[in-house]
This record gives C-alpha cells, sequence and structure tokens, in this order.
C-alpha cells in the first residue's frame, strides 16, 4: 500500500513572488531527488531553459530601451580552479546516444508547468534557474570522466 505524498498547493496569480519561487523549488528538488536524475540531463534541460529566459528577457529589455542585468544575462562564475579538460572516455555522440529523454521531457514538462501554473514573472524564473545551472556547472567542471556525467545531481541539503 502506498501512502499518499502532501500536495504542494500551486500559487496562482496573486501569490507572493517568494510562494512562486518555493513552489518552483520544491519541485524541482523532490523530481531529481526522486529520481536521481544523472547531471548531464540535468544541465541540458536547465540550459535550455535559462537560454530561452534569457533571450526573451534580453529582447523585451531592448524594446524597452534596457539591458538586462549580468546576473541574469550571463551563467555565474565557476567556484575553484576548474580542472583541466581529461579528453578520454567515450565521444560526445556516444554520451548523447545515452540520454534519457523521456526522464528530461518530464523535467522540461515540470519546469514550464511550474512557471506557467503560477504566472511567475521570468526574471525571477531566471533567476532561480540561474542558480540551478551554476550547481550543475559546477558540477560537471568537477567531472573527472564521462561515466561521471551520468552520476545522480548532487542537490545540498539546505536546497
Amino acid at each position: 500500500m502506498t501512502e499518499d505524498l502532501p500536495r504542494i498547493p500551486i500559487p496562482d496569480s496573486h501569490s507572493d513572488r517568494t510562494e512562486k519561487m518555493v513552489f518552483l523549488q520544491e519541485q524541482l528538488v523532490n523530481f531529481l531527488r526522486q529520481y536521481s536524475m544523472p547531471l548531464i540531463e540535468v544541465s541540458l534541460v536547465f540550459s535550455k531553459y535559462t537560454r530561452q529566459l534569457t533571450e526573451a528577457l534580453t529582447s523585451e529589455a531592448e524594446t524597452q530601451g534596457e539591458t538586462l542585468p549580468d546576473i541574469l544575462a550571463q551563467p555565474w562564475p565557476l567556484l575553484g580552479d576548474p580542472e583541466p579538460l581529461n579528453a578520454s572516455g567515450p565521444g560526445l555522440e556516444t554520451v548523447l546516444e545515452n540520454l534519457d529523454d523521456d526522464r528530461m521531457d518530464i523535467l522540461d514538462t515540470i519546469l514550464r508547468s511550474a512557471i506557467t501554473a503560477t504566472e511567475m514573472p521570468l526574471a525571477d524564473a531566471l533567476m532561480q534557474l540561474r542558480q540551478w545551472e551554476h550547481l550543475t556547472r559546477n558540477q560537471l567542471a568537477e567531472s573527472k570522466g564521462a561515466g561521471q556525467l551520468f552520476s545522480p545531481l548532487e542537490i545540498p541539503e539546505d536546497w
């Protein structure tokens, strides 16, 4: 018999911005911990969303004669010194062939649904995804080989 998990109420369009961001964060943490999603797959999905949101916000800012702040427009710097690139291991084609498209689609749907359902401002969504992108990029930079790309994303306890 399965135990019913508590449902996290979806904030509506009138909810506080912080509530919307907390909802998105909870959705991501719960899914990624439950499915032990590989670092490379998480990174690709977050990269897609940060690129799309950055393009949309940059376009809107330019229309208004403004510029997007660097904290939103650019990936955050890596922590520490990046390890030298080790070119050994399977090639890019092999890595890409081993991705689980279905799992990536589920994460994509969770992101899109949480942002859309809460009517979260795009700048808030991008700021939150920049944090996730920073986490994944740092773990990618620390990877010593292709096998680590398929290790689960390590989510800090305080996330």
